[in-house]
């Protein structure tokens, strides 16, 4: 049995057997018919999942997604146990649940917005090959230069169509111009402003979330400068969502890039009614605490480190 499907039997017998709900609440919690959770429950029997308790160490992701959902009212959320993996294959583990979540949620949707980033990366590695003519990928903010470029919003957005057999534009700018004036200029470019517009009008947005003092790939890209980690630490920063950096309340922090980039800004993010947020590292545990509270997200999934790491900063 695959991962995906334990986590839900799991994740449906706790409602029933722990938490009480009956099976239309749960139902409806899921968006599914009652006789799907009858017999997603008798599955669980049958698997032994369930013998008068539940029986799966699974468990203790659910409670943790239980609470994350409770704690900052979303609409879901998914955690996946670390079992000892090195970071690159959490990473590649929290991909693939972000692509798994966005495969089952496609169904009707017409366009979906996508950020940048490793954690990124491995979700469209991981999506599977599907036929969703229909659906546009947008990035949601320009490019960043010539270094890694398999993680910039622009190929993420290019590969996910291929995978979709959708399609996708693009976004022919920098995510960070030298100057406020010449970022004024570039918006005032047709193509630039209409690819904009579609990334705030779109169903689902895929975002991850950076830590800019630990393990930040924008700094190891040579995107930020000690100078820019001292402004910002001097103004509160704790984290940033393609490269629009917030504080610990998630409050969006002016610093001297903000001026400067081309691409959605976090007030439009919050628009979207469908935030996705892909993230893995305990290191992060600030960082997605400050964008929650910030409101900017939605659905969040995170490996189990890191949602306990979260939970713990809010006791």
């Amino acid at each position: 049995m695959e991962w995906q499907e334990k986590r839900q039997l799991v994740k449906v017998s706790h409602l029933y057997y722990k938490d009480g709900q009956t099976q239309a609440e749960i139902a409806n919690k899921l968006g599914v018919s009652r006789p799907v959770i009858s017999k997603l429950l008798q599955k669980a029997k049958d698997e032994g999942i369930v013998n008068i308790y539940i029986k799966d160490e699974t468990v203790r992701t659910v409670e943790l997604e239980q609470q994350l959902e409770k704690c900052f009212n979303l609409k879901d959320a998914i955690v996946l146990p670390n079992d000892g993996l090195s970071s690159e294959r959490d990473k590649r583990a929290v991909g693939l649940a972000g692509a798994n979540y966005l495969s089952q949620n496609a169904k009707g949707v017409k366009s979906i917005g996508i950020s940048w980033g490793t954690t990124l990366a491995y979700l469209v590695q991981e999506y599977p090959y599907e036929r969703h003519e229909d659906v546009q990928i947008v990035p949601l903010e320009g490019g960043m230069g010539v270094k890694e470029v398999e993680i910039h919003a622009n190929q993420l957005a290019n590969e996910l169509a291929k995978k979709m057999n959708g399609t996708c534009t693009y976004l022919y700018a920098p995510a960070i111009v030298e100057t406020k004036e010449l970022k004024e200029r570039l918006m005032e470019l047709q193509d630039i402003e209409t690819v904009l517009e579609s990334s705030r009008q779109v169903d689902i947005a895929v975002i991850s979330i950076g830590n800019p003092f630990q393990q930040s790939t924008l700094m190891r890209l040579g995107y930020l400068t000690e100078q820019d980690l001292s402004e910002l630490e001097e103004m509160g920063a704790v984290g940033d969502i393609g490269y629009r950096f917030f504080d610990a309340k998630g409050n969006q922090i002016s610093d001297s890039s903000s001026q400067k980039i081309i691409g959605i800004t976090l007030d439009e993010l919050k628009q979207i009614k469908n935030v996705v947020a892909v993230v893995e590292g305990e290191h992060k545990a600030e960082s997605v605490l400050g964008a929650l509270k910030g409101q900017f997200i939605d659905v969040l999934i995170v490996d189990e480190k890191l949602a306990s790491a979260i939970l713990k900063l809010t006791q």
